[in-house]
């Protein structure tokens, strides 16, 4: 059993060798074997032997990767438990391959525009930190007051250490904190609601969540899943715990007969413009098409919306940085002109 998620990177090629073959017509048992075998990650190789293993067994594909302790996100076994009902696993492995690849390039694209402003944020903290330390051990050696750079009683190695703990411990704390929170469906879905709720940050989950909606609930309509079914499997798919936890909601008013468009409109999560193609579609039969169309629009959207993301935070960090130059310049310039009326005095 793999104890931790595999890397997008690899998933993506692992789907998109599975699906090549698939497509080729290649037995299902062999293609594991052969995309399992080529991989270079050691964790895929014991897993893909483990899937082959289970199905043998007449276990579906969904099943077996499910048995993988969470090496597999969701949304993959999700859409493969789709594609086991409906016969289609290689056009969702493409789909899959298509959809990590996109997040790769996206997460290179973020890491690189926010490398910089971090480091520079983190450096400033160092040098902080140095100050604390060095004028502490200036003013222990001559005898005099430690001047107090930060203006919150710092002062010495304890004083440094503390900034220090403070500033990385508010970072570690939050990253500890979000991932606690989202444990479970009631906890992401009170964490992606509030996120939701951010000015761009929403922009951005919802544009990926409703991109992920489309595609899959294209997939399971084209494919002949009922409606309930496939309302359940593509709010799932969208991987933002707020859409999920609609699903009881959605599939209640479209068993009582509603029309799609009013159920997803009573969520508050789909933007008008979005529902009116929804009920465009529904009054010409072609609900799944259109969704099929917009998929790539709303994911083009969702990658402008992560630039977005993107610039704010950077600049968010720059301000930061400047604002933390800004206030030192003055403390120090304080502590001169300190200095010298005390000169004067003398």
């Amino acid at each position: 059993m793999s104890s931790s998620p595999l890397p997008l990177a690899t998933l993506a090629t692992f789907c998109r060798s599975l699906s090549t073959m698939l497509g080729s017509g290649v037995n299902i048992l062999k293609a594991f074997q052969v995309a399992g075998g080529k991989s270079q990650s050691v964790s895929l190789q014991k897993i893909t032997a483990q899937i082959v293993d289970e199905l043998r067994k007449g276990i579906e594909v969904s099943e077996a990767m499910s048995h993988q302790d969470e090496a597999f996100p969701e949304l993959m076994i999700e859409m493969v438990h789709v594609a086991d009902q409906t016969g289609s696993l290689p056009e969702v492995l493409k789909g899959l391959a298509d959809h990590y690849d996109n997040l790769v390039r996206l997460r290179r694209s973020f890491l690189s525009a926010i490398a910089f402003p971090v480091v520079q944020l983190v450096a400033a903290i160092l040098i902080i930190a140095f100050l604390i330390w060095i004028l502490g051990m200036i003013a222990s050696g001559s005898g005099d007051k430690p001047f107090d750079v930060v203006g919150l009683g710092l002062t010495g190695t304890v004083g440094a250490l503390t900034w220090l703990g403070g500033c990385f411990g508010v970072a570690v704390t939050g990253t500890f904190a979000y991932f606690f929170l989202a444990q479970g469906l009631k906890g992401r879905q009170f964490v992606h609601s509030a996120l939701l709720r951010i000015p761009v940050v929403g922009g951005c989950f919802r544009s990926f969540a409703m991109s992920r909606f489309s595609w899959a609930f294209a997939l399971t309509q084209q494919s002949g899943m009922s409606i309930n079914p496939s309302l359940q499997s593509s709010l799932k798919a969208t991987g933002n715990g707020a859409f999920a936890a609609t699903i009881p909601q959605v599939t209640a008013m479209i068993s009582a007969g509603e029309d799609l468009s009013f159920a997803l409109s009573e969520t508050g999560l789909f933007p008008q413009e979005y529902l009116e193609l929804v009920r465009v579609g529904e009054t010409t039969g072609t609900v799944p098409e259109t969704l099929e169309r917009l998929s790539p629009q709303l994911e083009e959207q969702a990658h402008r919306s992560l630039s977005a993301l993107t610039a704010v935070l950077a600049w968010g960090i720059w301000a930061m940085v400047a604002t933390l130059i800004v206030f030192f310049i003055f403390r120090i310039a304080l502590m001169y002109i300190g200095l010298l009326n005390d000169a004067g005095r003398m």
